[in-house]
């Protein structure tokens, strides 16, 4: 018999850690919807006590969400669980996942806490836990590093204090596939109560290695992976879901187990989140990327039309990679426009909101004689931010010349008030940029610009993500529109509308 493959989703959670990543509560909103739509198993939603906004934004998943069991993370700490718990309350199904750090560095230099005080410490964390629920989830954070005499210790003593999943993190992205495979074999063996657990593994990719090290431990009996969209999260990010999703279903002459993802929406979730966080995807990503089915090689190409399987070991169409034309125009009314955005997952809040997207809907409809589901997620990524307009773009005039310096003209809303301003630069982006400084002086610095494409063609819509820095403080910002230039300047008054906005905490060391 095959046995099931939990995928445990933390793209709200571990993803949002990536520098610049943060969501607003209704992006994750629209995030874990297409989750749940994906039939991802459990959602981890957010980590409840790190600030008021992560709490409501856990809250709202929670009574959003009503197919997937819904997680917060905590602290091995009774507020923290405390806090979770009231945050998933609403939830069909809820799951509290609890940790603590387990290595001889951590336990040292972090948590200043003996090995004893550690295993004290968790156990009645989980105990705790399991007053408010049965499912609790249980991780010795940096485990990889961990002495496994101390692991099989901690391992035992909290599946006997009520923990029904114990999670394995990788947490630093230190372990190669081999040995860490035989970690979670170990563990398995030598923890007498391990049948009344199912074993999960949480993998970073510091080294390129999260994919290759949760496919490792899922052949040596991990039944649960923790995985995000893209592989997005801090650092060099988390092991992809798209990737071990696909791996496990491609060879299931191997694996052992399953999935029961709806995997045809794989690439709508990939460019969801890539839309919300500006994080772009690289065309040759694995699964999701712009060249993950193209073939330009003559052979490839002579062997693909011949069949298929020469040169595919997947169907593009199992991802969700198909021909994306709607048939909206100018002339499509509201309820059309309305139910299409249903179909992919995007519902509005209010009247007012659907009215806003369907104005800009047809503004672009104007610009573009064929629009795609990406322009539509661009486009409600792009309006609907969420973000209070601290700042906002009135109207921006570049002139940019052979043999003159470019020039920005720009009027910039601050607070309602109306600011003109103007400046040269390089070229019409940091010309435009050097225009908005003088009316924000936000004494920010710019690390990252980037533009990705949308759809194909002269026509399409530029996303432009900048991503800036402030006293430690990285934001990243989204802007979207067919012209570069405006897109820019959209993108970088959204960074600044962010950097307005409360910062918000993601506590990992216990006090």
């Amino acid at each position: 018999m095959t046995d099931k493959l939990f995928i445990f989703d933390t793209t709200l959670r571990d993803g949002e850690q990536s520098p610049g990543a943060s969501m607003t509560k209704e992006e994750k909103v629209r995030i874990a919807k297409a989750l749940e739509k994906m039939k991802v198993d459990i959602i981890e939603a957010g980590f409840a006590i790190a600030s008021q906004g992560d709490f409501e934004a856990v809250q709202a998943i929670a009574r959003a969400v009503k197919d997937s069991t819904v997680c917060s993370l905590s602290r091995a700490l009774e507020k923290d669980i405390d806090r979770a718990a009231e945050a998933l309350k609403e939830a069909n199904s809820f799951r509290i996942h609890t940790f603590l750090a387990t290595s001889p560095v951590h336990m040292e230099m972090k948590l200043r806490m003996t090995p004893d005080q550690v295993v004290e410490q968790a156990v009645k964390a989980v105990k705790h836990a399991r007053n408010y629920t049965d499912n609790v989830e249980f991780s010795p954070e940096d485990a990889g590093r961990s002495e496994v005499d101390f692991l099989c210790r901690v391992v035992e003593a909290v599946i006997d204090a009520g923990a029904t999943t114990i999670n394995i993190p990788d947490t630093v992205g230190y372990n190669l596939p081999e040995y860490f495979g035989k970690l979670i074999a170990t563990l398995r063996e030598r923890v007498p109560n391990s049948d009344k657990a199912v074993f999960s593994v949480h993998c970073h990719n510091d080294l390129g290695l999260a994919v290759a090290n949760s496919l490792a431990a899922v052949m040596n009996g991990a039944r649960q992976v923790e995985c995000t969209i893209n592989g997005l999260g801090e650092r060099a990010g988390n092991a992809s879901l798209e990737e071990v999703v696909m791996a496990v279903r491609t060879r299931s002459d191997i694996f052992p187990c399953a999935t029961t993802l709806d995997t045809t929406q794989i690439v709508h979730c990939s460019r969801l989140v890539s839309s919300i966080t500006g994080f772009p995807v690289q065309p040759n990503k694995a699964i999701v990327g712009a060249n993950a089915f193209a073939h330009e090689s003559g052979i490839h190409q002579d062997g693909v039309l011949k069949h298929r399987q020469t040169y595919e070991i997947m169907r593009a169409e199992d991802v969700g990679w198909h021909t994306n034309r709607i048939v909206l125009g100018k002339l499509s009314g509201r309820n059309a426009f309305r139910e299409h955005l249903k179909h992919l997952g995007i519902e509005f809040a209010s009247e007012e909101e659907l009215n806003e997207v369907f104005s800009r809907f047809k503004d672009l409809a104007d610009k573009k004689s064929e629009i795609y589901d990406e322009d539509l997620q661009a486009l409600v990524s792009d309006v609907l931010s969420y973000e209070p307009e601290h700042y906002k773009l009135i109207s921006l005039k570049v002139c940019s010349e052979t043999g003159e310096r470019p020039h920005a003209q720009l009027t910039i809303s601050l607070d309602g008030k109306e600011y003109p301003a103007d400046a040269e630069g390089c070229g019409p982006v940091d010309a435009t940029f050097k225009a908005i400084e003088t009316v924000a002086n936000s004494q920010t610095r710019l690390l990252v610009y980037s533009v990705n494409n949308v759809t194909n063609g002269t026509d399409s819509q530029a996303e432009v993500g900048v991503r800036l820095e402030k006293g430690g403080r990285v934001i990243n910002g989204q802007g979207a529109d067919t012209d570069i230039v405006i897109a820019s300047g959209k993108a970088y008054l959204n960074a600044l509308n962010k950097l307005v906005a409360p910062e918000r905490k993601h506590p990992q060391v216990t006090p």
